[in-house]
């Protein structure tokens, strides 16, 4: 089925339910399916065939939503791009998937310091009619439907196709596990170039639910929109939640808020329990996943409290596996390479079978006789099994760090900084160093109130001497990539400011 077939249906299921807010606009679920039409004819008559790629780079909000369906209704392969792109990320991403329409806003271009350089045809936003009478092209679920470029966080981007099969898989999924009703009222904060974020537009037109598009980054804004909004699902990166426990207004209990979900990296245990203390009423949902599958695992509330580092066991109809180099099956406690297998396994990565093969390869286990799981992911990250069989994240293949001859986690680190009370922000890296091999470098913001002194004392007595920072670089801010994620690449590449 096509991923748009989605909008379709619930806006003829129920057409006068808000579907989109964002700030006075209101959008019901009958309009958003005809703007959504209306671009899907605007790609028509720009010569847009079924297979075609289309780029979407608009910023977070109903535009950006009915962009992407109104794409998949007319039949294109979608590559949403994020609104804090300049020109040069633009052209790789439509350089490298061949796309034939960059659909944006007269905004953005207005906005660079230099044209942009692309074989991309430009269709403005502001040209597309609010309303259409296009319908879904027909499409098997196997057919790429998204092409999702990573964060680029760890190496260079790369293009995750994911079927139209994949995209319904995680939205059942999801909507299973938290119980998302027609009810909920879901705060939109991350963009939907994010697939985190993407899910959660699709997870609200799955079931008729209400988008909240949160326009603001600044922290207590965020808050007030929560109150004001009355919402009901909150979903947040770590550093995201980290700002919002820094708000005074969001250590009171936001009544209506019901669901909270952590995915996009590993918020420390002390953060975990910072976030339980502040809205007790909310189910706290630990989740872990990567782009080539969506989501892998998550950890049920009714376990949180008592294991706050754990990300989980594998999600519905899906399969984890802790696996060592030979392909067995790591014992409870050993450290493996966490391997995913189940329906939102996706193709491939566009235009790149080399890397392709070494990601997307055989299932090892003896689950590969069944045909779904027959086809695995290997995630690159390095994780535990418990006795109970949850899942305990323990670092990056390729970010562990060699030092004095141990190989240390950067986030087991990270999590002691964090629990010193005296950072708002912590990463940990390393660079070069010719007696330990590496040395530890640990990335801070102080919190109001903290200082250095206390830091490096902290972590004198809580860490052993292999594992403390050898270099203490604070900074004001730690930079993001565009998915609000710690950029790690860019503070080994850049220095901070004297």
């Amino acid at each position: 089925m096509n991923i748009a077939r989605l909008l379709w249906e619930t806006a003829s299921a129920v057409p006068d339910r808000i579907a989109v807010r964002h700030g006075e606009l209101a959008w019901r679920y009958d309009a958003f399916a005809a703007r959504a039409a209306a671009v899907a004819d605007a790609l028509h008559a720009a010569g847009v065939a079924r297979g075609d790629r289309v780029g979407i780079l608009l910023p977070h909000g109903p535009d950006a939503a009915a962009a992407f369906y109104g794409a998949s209704a007319a039949g294109a392969i979608v590559t949403v791009l994020n609104w804090l792109y300049r020109p040069r990320q633009v052209e790789h991403v439509l350089a490298h998937a061949d796309v034939h329409v960059l659909l944006t806003a007269r905004d953005w271009v207005a906005q660079q310091a230099r044209s942009l350089e692309a074989g991309a045809r430009l269709l403005f936003i502001e040209d597309v009619a609010a309303e259409g009478r296009a319908t879904p092209v027909d499409a098997a679920g196997g057919d790429p439907a998204q092409i999702n470029y990573t964060s680029g966080s760890t190496g260079g981007p790369k293009g995750v196709v994911m079927s139209h099969d994949n995209l319904l898989a995680g939205i059942r999924t999801v909507v299973d596990y938290l119980g998302i009703t027609r009810e909920d009222r879901i705060a939109s904060l991350l963009p939907f170039s994010f697939v985190y974020g993407f899910n959660q537009l699709n997870c609200a037109v799955a079931t008729g639910a209400r988008l909240d598009v949160i326009g603001t980054a600044l922290a207590p804004d965020v808050v007030r929109d929560l109150q004001r909004h009355e919402s009901t699902v909150l979903a947040a990166v770590p550093p995201l939640w980290m700002q919002l426990l820094g708000v005074a207004e969001f250590a009171t209990p936001i009544p209506s808020l019901r669901v909270v979900t952590c995915a996009g990296g590993r918020l420390s245990p002390e953060g975990v329990r910072a976030l339980r203390t502040a809205q007790p009423q909310a189910r706290l949902f630990l989740m872990y996943g990567l782009t080539e599958v969506f989501r892998s695992t998550f950890l049920p509330p009714e376990e949180v409290d008592a294991h706050p580092d754990s990300m989980g066991r594998a999600v519905p109809g899906s399969r984890v596996y802790v696996l060592r180099d030979d392909g067995t099956v790591c014992d409870d406690g050993e450290v493996g390479e966490l391997v995913h297998a189940g329906p939102t396994v996706a193709l491939g990565y566009w235009n790149d079978p080399d890397a392709t093969a070494r990601t997307f390869r055989p299932n090892p286990t003896a689950d590969a006789a069944v045909p779904a799981l027959a086809r695995a992911v290997y995630s690159g990250d390095l994780v535990r099994r418990d006795a109970d069989g949850r899942l305990y994240y323990v670092g990056r293949r390729d970010r562990m760090i060699k030092t004095l001859g141990f190989r240390v986690s950067p986030d087991e680190i990270a999590d002691v900084i964090y629990a010193s009370k005296q950072v708002t922000e912590a990463v940990v890296t390393s660079e070069p160093d010719a007696v330990r091999g590496e040395r530890i470098v640990a990335h801070v913001v102080l919190a109001p109130g903290g200082a250095l002194d206390a830091l490096r004392r902290w972590c004198g007595v809580e860490l052993p001497r292999h594992m403390q920072p050898a270099r203490w670089d604070v900074r004001d801010a730690i930079p993001r990539n565009a998915s609000g994620k710690h950029d790690v690449l860019a503070l080994k590449a850049k220095p901070p400011a004297p």
